[in-house]
């Protein structure tokens, strides 16, 4: 089963002990393509580092609300020239910790969802609810490619999203018995949905508690492929390929191709967790 995994944190010190490690196993077992997400000056660095050692990770650039009081425009804008910096995010608001002012959050919201537009990137969302807020900022931006990480809206919410053209991406909290998810499973449409384990947070079950990885994204698959009543190949075939379209994956490189249409493929760290941890509960 072939699996992109929309959004991770491998760059953080819980994967210290065994990064390349478990990245050569996640590939081996079918996870295709990596996202990992920055959220803040150190994280985002951290991701653009990661992507460059690994042809099928790339990275995304950006301040969480949590880091709002942080936030860097320069910085952004640097990182958004890179080539294997793919979105903006994980960007947004959250309006349960409320660890940054919230006027503060949405102005710093706001201005990266402007940076967005103006680099033509992707915009990965963090909300918490804040769901019109969030829905407000990003209209005024005009932003066209949009997923709301991690969603946890109602169906209402959903469809206002999703009647935008935007994407819903769901994590391993599908599988917990108060997630409330399955309507908005159930109606969201096969080309706007995608998958995530936000590891190393939000553990599926059976494995709650522990530390989450890609490893574990079969697991979101399966969830939605029962509550949907299909299959967990099509689940996967579907997100992969919504997730390929949506970050504009770039084609390996590879030599010049032959007059025969021949051609050979070439092959192919971190610390500050204090925001992040600050999530765990999400």
């Amino acid at each position: 089963m072939k699996l992109f995994e929309t959004h991770a944190h491998l760059d953080l010190p819980e994967f210290d002990a065994d990064r390349e490690r478990l990245i050569n196993k996640c590939f081996d077992s079918g996870i295709e393509y990596i996202i990992n997400i920055g959220f803040n000056k150190e994280t985002s660095l951290n991701s653009l580092e990661l992507a460059k050692k690994h042809l099928h990770i790339f990275a995304t650039a950006g301040f969480h609300p949590h880091d709002a009081t942080d936030f860097d425009a320069e910085l952004i804008k640097r990182l958004a020239r890179e080539k294997n910096v793919l979105a903006i995010g994980e960007i947004g608001l959250d309006y349960f910790r409320n660890l940054s002012p919230r006027n503060v959050q949405r102005e710093v919201f706001r201005n990266q969802a402007l940076l967005a537009v103006d680099y033509d990137k992707p915009i990965v969302v963090h909300n918490r609810e804040a769901h019109q807020e969030c829905y407000k900022i990003l209209k005024e931006a005009e932003a066209k490619d949009v997923v709301f990480h991690c969603f946890s809206g109602d169906i209402i919410f959903a469809q206002q999203v999703l009647d935008e053209g935007w994407m819903i991406s769901f994590t391993g909290n599908i599988t917990y018995p108060n997630a409330n998810l399955d309507d908005v499973i159930r109606m969201m449409p096969p080309e706007q949905f995608m998958i995530e384990t936000d590891c190393p947070y939000l553990t599926p079950h059976p494995h709650r508690g522990k530390r989450n990885s890609p490893l574990y994204l079969h697991l979101v698959a399966e969830k939605i492929a029962e509550i949907r009543g299909i299959t967990p190949l099509e689940v996967a075939e579907t997100s992969f390929n919504n997730a390929h379209r949506f970050f504009r994956i770039p084609p390996d490189p590879v030599k010049p191709v032959s007059k025969k249409g021949g051609k050979s493929s070439k092959g192919k760290k971190s610390k500050k967790t204090t925001v992040k941890d600050k999530k765990k509960d999400k």
